[in-house]
């Protein structure tokens, strides 16, 4: 049975020129630095996003997790979101690995006051009971569906330079903010000292995201990546799927906007169905069903009997999310089926 999955990105699968690709990818020993595939990939990468170096790594959560490791000595702070990807999803990992203390203050819907930053920096010499603020992070495109300003992210990168503390930027969907922005992804990375992005959501590659930032930081990620156990060895079978995606499939995204705004319209008309219109920035449509007297156990069950796959609710929300492998026909096929089970 062909399913309709709406529970992530992350379902995507491979594309036909990626299959080929991974097929007749040349590969070496990527940890001797033999694989030229993956060395094509990280060349272009990092150029695509405007750094030095850039490094290719398992998974989203291993780059956000490897840069705090590589940036941070143990013991220091890192400040973040209290509602980011770091915090809330990646299983207490920066304790785990890196060591460090997160610092987290109050975001509104993905946005962080450059001020409320530079109030909680601080500098251990400057007082024996004080860690050191190693790092500040960064999420955009926000996992709540919405996309930072261009202007807040310049303005969090002015006080960290300020300050001489370095900022990394969780971009697991950096292509649909800069799709969202109208422009390149250069535009936003220009702001940060280092970026995650992943290659496995909206653009369709099987495995794998990407780590840039300078040629330094870079060097010393990738002895961590060793220590982490990301040395992949004949990696270039993934790598050539990373490179179809960043060549082909970033257009794409806007397709997926596209379908999220009509699903959420379309949502919108049915009785009792709350949607969070104003965040629909990228392929994300967040809603609630509570008014409609529908358990989301039922209308998760009742749609997979239909052969549409969706996530249960997280902190009272139902989240669908549109890809390249959602068509405009199914959105409305999937707002048809959602009708039938809440009425």
């Amino acid at each position: 049975m062909k399913y309709i999955d709406l529970r992530s990105d992350t379902v995507t699968q491979p594309t036909p020129n990626m299959r080929e690709a991974m097929f007749n990818a040349i590969v070496g020993d990527d940890v001797y630095g033999d694989d030229p595939t993956m060395r094509e990939l990280e060349e272009y990468a990092a150029k695509v996003v405007g750094k030095e170096a850039a490094l290719f790594v398992p998974s989203g959560t291993f780059g956000n997790q490897l840069s705090l490791f590589t940036h941070c000595n143990r013991g220091d702070e890192v400040i973040l979101g209290d509602d980011c990807h770091i915090v809330a999803h990646e299983v207490g990992a920066a304790s785990v690995i890196a060591g460090v203390q997160l610092r987290t203050i109050v975001s509104n819907k993905g946005e962080l006051d450059p001020k409320e930053i530079e109030n909680r920096i601080r500098k251990a010499d400057e007082d024996i009971h004080f860690p050191g603020t190693g790092l500040i992070c960064v999420e955009n495109a926000h996992s709540n569906g919405r996309v930072v300003s261009l202007s807040i992210m310049k303005g969090i990168y002015e006080v960290a330079q300020k300050h001489n503390v370095p900022v990394h930027l969780d971009g697991a969907r950096l292509f649909n903010a800069a799709t969202y922005l109208g422009v390149e992804a250069k535009e936003i990375t220009k702001y940060c000292d280092s970026v995650m992005f992943c290659l496995s959501k909206g653009l369709c590659a099987p495995v794998g995201s990407i780590l840039a930032g300078s040629k330094e930081f870079i060097d010393k990620a990738r002895k961590n990546r060793k220590l982490m156990g990301g040395g992949l060895r004949q990696a270039g079978v993934l790598a050539a799927a990373g490179l179809v995606a960043l060549k082909e499939m970033i257009n794409n995204l806007k397709i997926d906007h596209e379908n999220a705004i009509l699903l959420g319209e379309e949502l919108s008309k049915i009785d009792g169905v709350k949607v969070r219109k104003e965040d629909m920035h990228i392929n994300m449509v967040f809603f609630t069903i509570k008014d409609t007297g529908c358990s989301s156990e039922k209308l998760v069950q009742g749609l997979l009997d239909k052969g549409i796959k969706i996530n249960g609710e997280e902190n009272g929300e139902i989240r669908f999310v549109t890809n390249y492998w959602v068509s405009k026909e199914d959105v409305y096929h999937v707002v048809n089926c959602v009708k039938e089970i809440l009425n």
